[in-house]
């Protein structure tokens, strides 16, 4: 994943140092754009190993509508634990806008189904878009979403998303989302007949905290590996069937984990 450690490099030598909301600082800069083929292999970071559990139990959590973290602790899974509550809610986030966005008649839209029925009956569609960014319920969200959308486009048989990300946190939260989308994409190109085709990633604040600048240095004098495989279990025909069981990761071969501070949300 060359296109990532280029990221790294150009935020290390042209990023600017901005102050952020956690205090911290970061170097940042402002436009990126990735591509990934999935059919080359699954665009899991191999100059460190990422956690792959954390990243399918998250995606699944969003695919079920669930804004609260009592599914993914009951998983081990702890990654949304700092903006919850203390009986684990988190506020009309990812998974209630994605299936239950609520309109100004009082109606819930599902917008995931919304677009994989779309796609099987006009697969050409230019409107092929979720989005989370319900700015009617920005406030009383946790945390604003930090991908607030993708879009969908089928071609030559194959399912592309592309998504943008107006801000991402380059060193622990990039690689999570690079994976996520691409194994959303997967999953939806399964539900509709389509074979995957590339994920697009725009990131528009992309940043590097103060306190992850030498462990992207370390990564960076690793040279990456072959990407992985993901296998998806092909009796799965509906977007609400998806299990954990239903992954398989072949082929994964990482350097080692690089411990790093997460940033508290404040």
């Amino acid at each position: 994943m060359r296109q990532y450690l280029d990221l790294l490099r150009t935020i290390l030598n042209q990023g600017i140092p901005r102050d952020d909301r956690t205090g911290v600082g970061t170097r940042a800069i402002f436009g990126h754009t990735m591509r990934f083929d999935l059919a080359e292999g699954f665009p899991l970071l191999t100059t460190k190993k990422v956690n792959l559990k954390s990243i399918i139990h998250e995606l699944l959590w969003f695919i079920q509508g669930s804004t609260n973290t009592k599914y993914l602790n009951a998983q081990g899974v702890h990654i949304w634990d700092d903006c919850a509550t203390n009986d684990g809610e988190l506020g009309p986030i990812y998974g209630e806008q994605w299936r239950g966005w609520l309109n100004r008649d009082g109606e819930r839209i599902d917008q995931l189904n919304h677009v994989i029925e779309l796609l099987k009956l006009r697969p050409t569609s230019r409107r092929l878009l979720v989005s989370a960014w319900n700015v009617g319920d920005l406030s009383a969200m946790s945390l604003p979403p930090c991908s607030p959308f993708f879009q969908l486009w089928a071609a030559e048989g194959r399912l592309s998303c592309m998504m943008y990300q107006r801000s991402g946190d380059v060193f622990l939260g990039v690689p999570f989302d690079i994976a996520s989308h691409s194994l959303l994409t997967m999953m939806i190109a399964q539900v509709v007949g389509l074979r995957p085709g590339h994920f697009i990633h725009v990131l528009a604040d992309v940043h590097l905290y103060n306190t992850h600048i030498e462990q992207a240095k370390l990564q960076l004098t690793r040279e990456p590996r072959a990407l992985p495989r993901m296998l998806l279990n092909p009796a799965v025909s509906s977007i609400d069937e998806f299990r954990f069981e239903d992954f398989e990761l072949v082929d994964y071969n990482p350097h080692p984990r690089i411990q790093a501070p997460r940033t508290k949300v404040v």
